[in-house]
């Protein structure tokens, strides 16, 4: 009887991890293909059981397929009818892998808005010298985290050791998770939280409990001059809505994600006042520590998937996430 066959999609891959991957496999009766493209890998598709990739293709060319883990934290490229070729497959994802970079993308937004650079970027571009623009810092300042999971929890971490005043979360059950935020709130008490934060930071999944969570109303409801930042999904804002605030005014934000990616090259956003933006690179595996936790995520993984023991990251279809 032919090796069960575990096939490799991550281009971003080093030697060193291909090699660990390759002895885990080993180590279990398994084979193991590394391929640049899912395009290259088509042929190796019809008897793989195991699929380490991102793409949706591979899991719709796969008959046999039996575990397919995505390297990245969002699922949404394999919602839907027709993704799964195989009706036993089940997915995991490398939830736990971007905590770092993506926490740091934050800081580096929050710190931007809060020290004006947007403006600061016109006035050199006009080659003028001002420089007494009001600026906020984040030592005494309130924070809201909308998405208390491993992205959440980093950026607490780093708000706390910076000397943030306050860090308020917000997830579905309300727990605080190792107690890292002053206090958490479940998603349906989440606005009476709105009016106290300097920034609002989303990292929440994309999910129809999600889709326009931050709506004109909750909009309403944040202060004066406060910062939101979303580094999770897109549809978690009204972008229409989010845009009447910048341009009266009122808010500042720093968005990496949108309801439409690639942001179009004409949408309105683009020249919108008191917004960075940055194109859905928070996330991306350009941190060799994010490429190393996703490798290693998927080593524990496949140690649970060969002793017949629940994957740690099993996605649930239904619910998204």
């Amino acid at each position: 009887m032919s090796a069960k066959k575990i096939v490799v999609v991550l281009p971003q891959l080093e030697d060193q991890y291909r090699s660990r991957i390759r002895a885990a496999a080993e180590a279990h009766g398994l084979e193991v293909s590394f391929f640049g493209t899912a395009a290259e890998s088509l042929p190796a598709l019809a008897d793989a059981e195991i699929i380490l990739g991102q793409s949706p293709e591979l899991a719709q060319n796969a008959p046999a397929l039996r575990w397919i883990c995505t390297p990245s934290a969002g699922v949404n490229q394999f919602l839907g009818e027709g993704v799964f070729a195989s009706p036993r497959a089940v997915l995991s994802n490398s939830s736990g892998a971007y905590g770092v970079t993506i926490a740091e993308h934050t800081l580096m937004m929050i710190l931007a808005l809060f020290r004006q650079r947007p403006a600061y970027d016109g006035i050199v571009a006009r080659r003028e010298w001002k420089r007494d623009l009001p600026v906020r810092s984040i030592l005494g300042g309130r924070f809201l985290l909308a998405g208390t999971g491993d992205i959440g929890q980093e950026i607490a971490v780093r708000l706390k050791a910076l000397g943030a005043a306050s860090v308020l979360g917000v997830n579905r059950s309300g727990r605080n998770p190792k107690n890292l935020f002053d206090r958490v709130v479940p998603i349906s008490e989440w606005e009476s939280l709105l009016p106290e934060p300097d920034a609002l930071i989303l990292s929440l999944p994309g999910t129809p409990e999600t889709n326009h969570l931050l709506g004109a109303r909750q909009l309403s409801l944040l202060r004066d001059g406060a910062a939101v930042i979303n580094v999770g999904r897109g549809t978690v804002i009204d972008q229409a809505a989010l845009e009447a605030e910048l341009r009266a005014g009122r808010l500042c934000a720093a968005l990496d994600v949108f309801e439409q990616e690639p942001l179009p090259a004409d949408h309105s956003l683009w020249s919108c006042p008191h917004l960075l933006i940055t194109p859905h690179i928070a996330g991306n595996m350009t941190l060799p520590w994010t490429v190393k936790r996703i490798v290693e995520l998927f080593l524990e993984d496949l140690e649970n998937y060969c002793a017949g023991r629940p994957l740690a990251r099993r996605v649930d279809l239904k619910k998204g996430y």
